[in-house]
């Protein structure tokens, strides 16, 4: 058995900079357990395109520059790492278990950070109609195969869904030669950022076909072509809208779901709206000692962001391991009026030493509407939004001067209101 103070799951961004979060707070003993052979840095390896860092190092990087600053500074702290790591267990009382090529490890920690990620959705969970042939990839998937490995998945495409990775996708691979035909969605608006609907999509005059789908797939031995069709009010294809395009590859950009199976081993409560821990204003979870950030606790749509709340779990998770007492319960943050769910789920103010940042997103696109907090009855914020959208997050920052106005609040409401 190895005791070591702090044990992060995950060598991504979120892992990089809880460590860094941590050691700026004195904890030395560190350690950072991830499943990739061969470097840090998680999915930013494969991100090859700009656009990262603009918030945090206000210039523009590519993910594995993004990804090497961090990777860098964790090298010349000495903070211990081990790769090609897979986690199998870990117990509500911080108890790990972890195989490499060197055997079994069982690793007893003072606190754990958990920032596994997330996986894309698979075409097994979509339930599309049609034949089983090869070129049917996730858009990760294909990422890896063009920016990693050299391969062109294929040279005639079509992508479902407008998620990030699946916009970004669309501009690679006609970049590389392919001819995308389309981006259909299934949502009346895409799940993606504004820029990269433009930078993708528009700037290579690739349709996105919002409240579309796919509705078969055709193929013995290699997709041949699929059928796309408009979708009524209930998701259902309509027949007659019906288009068959040719293609010998389909691309899912459907979804991310957090990697939370080493959560629930830990008793570790989860949002079924996030399907990510449900964490308090310090991102720990429901067990004492074990935190969460990252798209491990919900999924989020720029990694300058990833890094700040994961500083945060790091500085929370050094302040649990020298014995800061954290008070338990917490004010339920209730999200309403278009707002999906929020992260942290309640807030203590005991336990607070600064402003505290709420994140969330919304279910639908509103157009210049309200975000406004509410502290019981009493509305603490009221800011004008010009377009909130399900593929933006947003953030409101809950000062500390508004639990010394309302000390005995017991609800905080952030709701989309119209004036």
């Amino acid at each position: 058995m190895q005791n070591i103070d702090l044990a992060i799951i995950g060598g991504g961004p979120a892992g990089l900079a809880a460590a860094l979060g941590a050691h700026e707070l004195g904890v030395k003993n560190i350690l950072i357990l991830e499943r990739d052979y061969n470097s840090l840095g998680g999915i930013l390896n494969q991100c090859i395109h700009n656009g990262f860092g603009l918030h945090r190092f206000k210039e523009e990087l590519t993910g594995p520059e993004y990804a090497e600053r961090d990777i860098t500074r964790i090298r010349q702290l000495g903070i211990k790492t081990l790769l090609g790591t897979m986690v199998l267990d870990i117990t509500p009382d911080r108890v790990i278990t972890a195989v490499n090529e060197h055997g079994i490890h069982e690793i007893k920690a003072k606190a754990v950070i958990l920032a596994m990620g997330c996986r894309e959705r698979p075409r097994g969970a979509l339930n599309i109609p049609g034949t089983r042939p090869a070129g049917v990839f996730t858009a990760g998937t294909a990422q890896k195969f063009v920016n990693l490995d050299g391969y062109m998945p294929g040279s005639r495409v079509v992508i479902l869904g407008s998620g990030d990775i699946g916009l970004i996708m669309a501009r690679r691979m006609t970049l590389e030669g392919a001819k995308v035909e389309a981006v259909a969605e299934l949502m009346p608006f895409s799940g993606g950022l504004k820029r990269n609907i433009v930078q993708c999509l528009d700037d290579y005059n690739i349709p996105l076909l919002l409240s579309h789908t796919v509705a078969k797939i055709y193929g013995k031995e290699r997709v041949e072509a699929v059928d796309i069709a408009q979708v009524d009010e209930n998701r259902n294809p309509i027949a007659s809208t019906t288009r068959h395009i040719p293609c010998d590859t389909l691309l899912l950009s459907v979804g991310l779901l957090p990697e939370n199976e080493l959560s629930r081993q830990a008793a570790v409560k989860l949002s079924p709206v996030t399907n990510g821990a449900v964490v308090n204003e310090s991102l720990q979870t429901s067990t004492p000692g074990i935190f969460a950030c990252g798209n491990v606790l919900h999924v989020h749509d720029l990694v300058d962001f990833v890094s700040q709340e994961s500083h945060l779990a790091g500085t929370n998770a050094a302040k649990y391991i020298a014995g800061k007492p954290f008070s338990p319960g917490g004010i339920p943050i209730v999200p309403a009026g278009g707002v999906r769910y929020t992260v942290p789920f309640t807030v203590n103010p005991d336990n607070l030493d600064a402003d505290l940042d709420v994140r969330f997103r919304v279910g639908a696109v509103f157009a210049n509407q309200y975000i406004a907090v509410y502290f019981g009855k009493d509305r603490v914020i009221h800011k004008k939004a010009r377009i909130l959208s399900p593929g933006e997050m947003e953030t409101v920052t809950l000062k500390q001067e508004f639990f010394t106005k309302y000390p005995t609040v017991d609800a905080i409401t952030i709701r989309i209101e119209e004036d």
